[in-house]
């Protein structure tokens, strides 16, 4: 220990961290508006803990003074996937920022780990200001799929149980659980368009759900509650059987309905 302000240290990349998180979040709901689809599933992110930081700077030889830029991912990002077609357009999307310098990428995907860990990093430098002034931090990003990342969930669990010494048992089987992620991951791409457009059909349902009722209770909001019951009992119907194309249409009515009010309530 060097008597060091950790608190101090770690600010930045806390800060780093967060404003990350919330631009890969907002990336991920333009994505959203704009295409219909969005290869970002979703974000965490996390700050290492003190005593990981120094347990890694003792196996990489790392000096107390030099924790900033021998340890890369003191500040650390995890962007989910559904399809590994994602992690490669995310990445894209990445290199593409004007707000952040990739340093360099380190693809565990094309080429996986001998333990079977499969993943995509991208360690970056991000511009922080804070109170204590203008700094530049690294992070790494790692960009993965569901499936890989309960994978590697469960391995960095044992490592921790184990440490270096994970039983060859528990080995050679965390092995074949790699694999069997990565023949998972392969049937869901291959059946990538049926699960996209299940998936989208049912936003659409939840959508024209969510109008039909906003709309009536609108209604209510301009005393137009015979209106609003009546389309009540028309949802309750539509819904129960499960027509669609026919809540669509009634959130048209609706619609109209609520701009007569409004028009009404100004005359």
């Amino acid at each position: 220990m060097d008597g060091r302000d950790w608190s101090l240290f770690l600010q930045p990349y806390e800060q780093a961290v967060e404003e990350l998180k919330v631009k890969f979040k907002t990336m991920r709901m333009e994505l959203k508006v704009r295409e219909a689809y969005a290869p970002i599933e979703f974000v965490t992110g996390r700050v290492k803990r003190i005593s990981s930081i120094l347990e890694k700077a003792k196996r990489l030889n790392v000096a107390s003074d030099q924790l900033d830029t021998g340890i890369e991912d003191i500040a650390g990002i995890r962007i989910m996937c559904q399809f590994v077609d994602d992690i490669h357009r995310v990445a894209e999307l990445i290199r593409n920022r004007k707000d952040l310098q990739v340093v360099y990428e380190k693809d565990y995907i094309t080429n996986y780990k001998e333990s079977g860990y499969r993943s995509f990093h991208i360690i970056v430098k991000y511009p922080v200001q804070t109170a204590l002034g203008y700094t530049e931090v690294l992070a790494e990003i790692q960009i993965r799929t569901l499936a890989m990342n309960f994978w590697a969930t469960i391995e960095h669990s044992l490592h921790y149980k184990f440490k270096e010494s994970l039983p060859d048992e528990v080995r050679d089987r965390l092995k074949k659980a790699a694999e069997a992620a990565f023949l998972l991951d392969n049937e869901m791409t291959s059946i990538r368009k049926e699960i996209l457009d299940a998936q989208t059909e049912f936003e659409e349902q939840s959508n024209v759900v969510s109008r039909v009722l906003n709309g009536i209770q609108d209604l209510y909001f301009y005393h137009r509650v015979r209106e609003a019951a009546q389309f009540q009992m028309k949802f309750n119907e539509q819904f129960e059987q499960g027509d669609y194309a026919g809540l669509s249409a009634l959130a048209g009515d609706i619609a109209a309905a609520i701009a007569r009010a409004k028009k009404g309530s100004t005359e």
